[in-house]
């Protein structure tokens, strides 16, 4: 792997996109270190950290987590790129639903694919301008419930320059993650995402060294035998999700051979994988903005009932953890069934001369998917669930704080080793088309001079 590492940096292409990219998400980090005008840090910061204590977290706390800490600071990029992600599954909605939105997804080509981008990005502005109004009056009236004044000038003047910061960065930010998919490596919005998880990284193993030091203030919580059990543990998991992640059912496809001039075409063999966890990790996601909710708005509006729910639905609750995971399956088959359309697969096949042997072309091979997409989805949806549970279980179990217990699972682990995988795919093909060697392939490759 170091040597296929010293490799990428021999090819100047290569060695070029690493570069960018590395400097652009430089560029997205500091956005993290630039506060929101007219924000009193202290009272929000003393905000969050009360939430985040009394409901175990909010929809905020998820904000959080794709910000890479920015909304807790309200830092110019506190919006992160939640928007763009909100447009990108609203389009995939909408294109279902709306037939002249998937005729341009299918028949349109280059021309339909650009124009469906471009609603994306009108759509990714609005929702930013949205949030960030929400946000901006949520931060005035923060003193009828806290007792402190985030806002040190309120009004419509705060509001407006609110609107133009967040959005703007929200812009600015789908701007560098476009930069990084054109002329870097890996899928930008993804790199960034792992950017701002891994920046958390620092602080979570500065709390393992405080719980394992014995002159520290915790004075040594954490027992030797405890980190090794976690280490083993995280090993595990690790290779557990990347089995998960790369596993999936190839379904054998045979093209009829056809003869046109003279020249003979298909009659190869070829497959359709079907991955186990086709969802990837859209349904941890939906299921956390769902459960969250009542805690966020018992945050924001005090009221009794609501904070009596959202203690039920507080992490380490049956209640919580039932409910997340019954969640959580529901999504993982949704966002399948949206994502991978089995008649439209079969109607593909057929207009190329392709089948599945020993099934009928048309709507039997269609069938044949649907039954496939419901029997192969379960057990992806199920390790979906058990992996968002497992933090919690983990941080109860060895009694260590959750930022230490989120990289045991969860959606931290899930996007970094999703993203990881896929960089890895991308310099593999520039190494293999050098004839150097990759990470994922064995054996010696000369290098070609």
């Amino acid at each position: 792997m170091l040597g296929a590492l010293a490799n990428s940096f021999k090819i100047p292409e290569l060695r070029r996109r690493i570069v960018l990219t590395l400097g652009l998400i430089a560029v997205y980090r500091m956005g993290d270190f630039i506060p929101l005008p007219g924000i009193d840090g202290l009272a929000l910061r003393a905000f969050f950290d009360r939430i985040s204590q009394q409901l175990g977290g909010t929809l905020f706390t998820v904000m959080d987590l794709f910000s890479g800490g920015g909304l807790s600071k309200m830092t110019v990029f506190a919006l992160g790129i939640m928007p763009a992600i909100s447009a990108s599954i609203i389009m995939q909605l909408l294109i279902v639903v709306f037939p002249g939105l998937e005729q341009m997804a299918k028949e349109g080509g280059e021309s339909g694919r650009r124009k469906l981008n471009q609603y994306s990005r009108y759509l990714t502005v609005w929702l930013g301008v949205l949030q960030a109004l929400f946000i901006s009056l949520w931060l005035e009236n923060a003193r009828n419930f806290e007792g402190v004044q985030m806002v040190q000038f309120p009004g419509w003047g705060f509001r407006i320059l609110t609107i133009l910061t967040l959005a703007s960065g929200t812009a600015f930010i789908m701007w560098l993650g476009e930069q990084v998919t054109a002329f870097g490596i890996g899928n930008g919005m993804s790199m960034l995402i792992t950017a701002g998880i891994l920046s958390r990284l620092p602080t979570a193993v500065h709390q393992m060294v405080l719980l394992f030091s014995p002159s520290g203030p915790a004075q040594r919580q954490i027992q030797p035998v405890t980190l090794l059990v976690m280490a083993v543990m995280l090993v595990g998991v690790v290779i557990a999700v990347i089995a998960i992640t790369q596993g999936q059912r190839r379904v054998p496809v045979q093209y009829a051979r056809r003869i046109v001039v003279r020249k003979v075409y298909g009659g190869q063999s070829s497959y359709i994988p079907i991955r186990v966890n086709h969802a990837g990790v859209m349904p941890i996601i939906f299921a956390q903005s769902i459960i969250l909710f009542p805690a966020t708005m018992a945050g924001f509006t005090g009221i009794g009932a609501l904070q009596s729910l959202a203690h039920w639905l507080t992490r380490g609750q049956i209640l919580y953890t039932f409910l997340y995971t019954g969640l959580i399956i529901f999504f993982a088959y949704f966002y399948t069934a949206i994502a991978f359309n089995p008649m439209d697969v079969a109607d593909n096949m057929k207009k190329f001369g392709g089948f599945v042997p020993g099934i009928r072309p048309g709507r039997p091979t269609a069938e044949f998917f649907d039954r496939l997409l419901t029997r192969i989805t379960l057990p992806g949806a199920i390790f979906l669930a058990i992996i968002a549970v497992l933090p919690d279980l983990v941080g109860r179990w060895l009694k260590i704080p959750y930022l230490v217990a989120s990289f045991f699972g969860g959606t931290s682990l899930l996007i970094i080793v999703g993203v990881m995988l896929d960089t890895m795919r991308q310099v593999e093909s520039f190494l293999l088309m050098r004839n150097y060697e990759g990470f994922l392939t064995h054996g010696r490759l000369r290098a070609r001079r």
